[in-house]
């Protein structure tokens, strides 16, 4: 048995070869793309996205146009054309379903009325039971320390419980994603304490949801075995969700959801290969690398509010002295923003009251000394073509250490918000797509002429 483990992960000299043999006739002059005016990535030199669709989601303004000048400026965020701070601040301080209100706009394009919230809670609510022992056969079986990937395959499997799986109707579509919405909390936390108890040797608790909790509360109520929380707890967990439920087409995971649904194929098919792009770390996981980040400073920087201190750490992070040796500070900078991320500064102001709660005043000071000094010092040392600012991943790691969340769950808590967007665009490419999505690919490999054997 030892053998056959071994094999299944053992690297031989045999794959190295191959390895090398791949890697020689693969490699690409990274010239050629200048040469051929290919934008590497979907970007421009500058690094903007190149326009490859419409949408009526969402809307992301970094730039304004003045008299044909291209001027960076404050960034905004807007769903379904409302600014996120007006539908942040339209949330009471004793409402804690601010992510249902901003996933019913996502969805159907409108804000609610009480009507049309209590209608789709109901939905909600119905949809958040699981299909009879699928945690038991699915969730508790092969356990594992990646709870991304347990969601791609939970996702994957309730296509088997699905009789109109195949559907691509609009009203099956719609749902298929209001389900998947109401249940990716519970499969995510049941992974993550089928991984404790089965990889950790914890003890295993298992919740059920609570039928008139929001979904911020039901992940704390199934994540914490006395199932308590303050009213502090689940609403700044409630604002994280809202702030990370949408944000453009453009996005990795998002243009995911395009290209595979203009395929024709299966909404959990789509969600899983959505899932599959959040997980990797240059998008979904760069808040955990914050939280790290911020760990190996903490050992390294004896006095929080010493300035100079601080900022001979982040110059060792540039030169790639310093944490993982890539010389990045983690959190700082954005694909799109430029002079701010709109979220980073709602998630500033919200952190700063579970700081308080939490009595880590101490430690939000130093996030907000460092966000000021890497600006400074990115900007001195690297040759940038617009602002640098802290992103909304500077903070959500430092508010999921205080919400006591496990760093396992930092990536699906991101996925149990997104799956919102991920479905609005969904059933946007179903109604609008005429063609499937297929990029043009140049080749370079010259023609060569097959060595036939003489005879």
């Amino acid at each position: 048995m030892a053998a056959k483990n071994d094999s299944f992960t053992r690297i031989t000299d045999e794959i190295l070869k191959f390895t090398d043999l791949a890697e020689r006739n693969t490699q690409i002059d990274t010239s050629l793309y200048a040469k051929y005016d290919v934008k590497r990535g979907l970007r421009d030199i500058n690094g903007n996205g190149v326009l490859t669709g419409l949408t009526n989601i969402s809307e992301i303004c970094a730039f304004k146009n003045e008299n044909g000048v291209k001027i960076p400026c404050d960034g905004e965020l807007y769903y379904r054309g409302y600014n996120i701070y007006d539908l942040v601040k339209s949330i009471p301080a004793n409402d804690n379903f601010g992510f249902e209100k901003v996933t019913y706009l996502l969805l159907f394009g409108e804000i609610p009325n009480d009507s049309e919230f209590e209608s789709f809670n109901k939905q909600l609510r119905f949809y958040r039971t699981l299909p009879k022992n699928f945690v038991r056969d699915i969730i508790m079986k092969a356990p594992t320390k990646n709870m991304m990937n347990m969601l791609e395959r939970a996702v994957l499997s309730l296509y088997s419980y699905d009789k109109n799986a195949d559907d691509i109707s609009l009203p099956n579509v719609v749902r298929q994603c209001v389900q998947l919405i109401a249940i990716l909390p519970q499969l995510s936390v049941y992974g993550y304490n089928a991984y404790m108890h089965y990889q950790k040797n914890k003890s295993l608790v298992i919740h059920r949801p609570e039928e008139n909790y929001s979904t911020a509360e039901n992940i704390l109520h199934l994540l914490r075995h006395d199932s308590q929380f303050t009213k502090t707890e689940a609403k700044v967990l409630d604002i994280a969700l809202m702030l990370h439920a949408e944000h453009g087409g453009g996005n990795n995971s998002t243009f995911t959801t395009h290209v595979v649904t203009s395929s024709g194929t299966d909404t959990y098919s789509a969600v899983a290969a959505s899932l599959g792009s959040l997980k990797g770390p240059r998008h979904g996981g760069a808040n955990i690398k914050v939280v790290e980040m911020f760990h190996d400073l903490k050992k390294n920087v004896k006095n929080w509010s010493n300035e100079k201190e601080i900022s001979l750490y982040l110059n060792k992070l540039l030169n790639k002295e310093a944490f993982d040796g890539t010389g990045l500070i983690y959190g700082m900078g954005h694909a799109v923003y430029s002079l701010s991320d709109p979220r980073c500064k709602i998630m500033e102001e919200f952190a700063e009251g579970l700081a308080e709660e939490k009595k880590r005043t101490k430690e939000y000071k130093l996030y907000l000394t460092v966000a000021k000094l890497a600006s400074e010092i990115i900007a001195e040392k690297r040759k940038i073509y617009k602002g640098v600012s802290p992103n909304v991943d500077f903070y959500s790691g430092f508010i999921y250490s205080m919400l006591d969340l496990p760093v396992e769950l930092y990536t699906p808590i991101f996925a149990i918000s997104r799956i919102s967007g991920w479905s609005a665009h969904r059933i946007e490419e179903i109604i609008n797509c005429g063609k499937i999505i297929r990029p043009a690919y140049k080749a370079i490999m010259p023609t060569r002429e097959f060595p036939y054997e003489k005879e």
